[in-house]
């Protein structure tokens, strides 16, 4: 069926905000779409598709536009754009050449403009300035960022989102800072301790830590091995900080003593001595007991070579309970056995399933 003169253009709506100051300033996603909608009425054209980016200076990419340009490539019915102006529409160069590639008609509408490849080569000129402008903004954002970013290290204060065991908070002062996790610090303060006694490799770490819950704050996924390294080589965790090749001292609170980091990273570099895999403890209770106080689990710990003691893990925040001795929790597992009576039939399965067990040992 052939389009008649009454069939509306169809046309694509576009917007952008760089940066959340600039959602505050009233550069809102909403308040571009009401914009352009309103324009699209104006003009009769029919919006096939509204695309959408919030980014921030330092994030390459955009989502948005990306699909923007795959709907303009697969319907060759839809040439028009609706931006607000020319810095919502372009990043860098390679936009503009995509999209002068697609053969499109753009309508930037705050500055009163249509441009397309019929346009006077005036036209063309001075939105090639402008294109360049808008080059120039965004790489003055990000190096005012980057600039900001320094100024936050040199004071002390983690620039960046904060890594776990830690939360991004704004302090006393009014500036953005990081502060202990009350649920996932104790953890990450666990897996140290654990890590320092020079008994558990890695993988077993990791294990332990999925036990314990240490898990990312937003997939909620138990963290892997390669996290672990990357946790116990982090200075973040003693006090100080690494930003941009240089080490500051940090203003936040440390999750693990001096002597304890030293130890680990002695550890990793093979400095501290060969661990013994066969010597290796094994915790009887681990896994099996809950803290009566707030229902964590608790796991054990090797005192001086020869005593075993129990604690809550603290996921839930600190726990008051205090250590358990093994030989008291093995005292009323005792008690409890005790209490158990099995039948003749009971007795008769388990010494089946024993003795099955033990021929599948053998």
């Amino acid at each position: 069926m052939n389009k008649t003169s009454h069939d509306p253009q169809r046309a694509v709506l576009y917007a952008r905000v760089s940066s959340k100051d600039q959602e505050r300033e009233g550069f809102s996603i909403p308040a571009q779409i009401k914009l352009l909608k309103d324009y699209a009425g104006a003009k009769s054209f029919k919006v096939l598709q509204e695309f959408v980016d919030v980014e921030t200076a330092k994030q390459s990419g955009r989502e948005g536009f990306g699909q923007m340009v795959a709907l303009l490539k697969r319907h060759r019915s839809c040439r028009i754009i609706l931006v607000e102006k020319t810095d919502r529409l372009y990043r860098n160069f390679p936009d503009w050449v995509k999209l002068d590639e697609l053969d499109v008609e753009i309508h930037l509408v705050k500055e009163g403009e249509i441009l397309s490849r019929e346009s006077r080569s005036s036209a063309k000129f001075m939105h090639g300035i402008r294109v360049i402008m808008a080059k120039n903004y965004i790489d003055n954002l990000s190096e005012e960022t980057r600039k900001g970013m320094l100024e936050k290290a040199a004071q002390g204060i983690w620039p960046s989102y904060a890594p776990l065991g830690y939360r991004n908070v704004v302090g006393t002062n009014g500036k953005k800072c990081i502060e202990p996790d009350p649920e996932l610090a104790p953890l990450v303060t666990q897996l140290y301790d654990w890590y320092a006694t020079d008994r558990y490799s890695l993988q077993e770490l990791a294990d332990l830590a999925r036990e314990v819950g240490l898990a990312y704050r937003k997939t909620g996924k138990p963290i892997p091995k390669s996290e672990v390294h990357k946790i116990l080589r982090n200075l973040i965790y003693v006090g100080d900080f690494i930003w941009d090749g240089k080490t500051y001292s940090g203003v936040h609170q440390p999750l693990v003593s001096r002597q304890v980091w030293e130890t680990a990273q002695a550890i990793l570099d093979g400095r501290f001595g060969k661990r013994n895999r066969r010597t290796k403890h094994e915790f009887a209770f681990s896994g099996v007991v809950q803290c009566g106080h707030c229902g964590c689990a608790m796991v054990g710990e090797l005192k001086k070579a020869s005593y075993v003691y129990y604690h809550c893990t603290g996921y839930k925040g600190k726990c008051p309970e205090p250590y358990t001795r093994e030989e008291v929790l093995a005292q009323k597992f005792s008690e409890l056995l005790k209490g158990l009576a099995f039948d003749d039939e009971v007795l008769e399965w388990m010494r089946t399933a024993l003795r099955h067990s033990h021929e599948d040992e053998k």
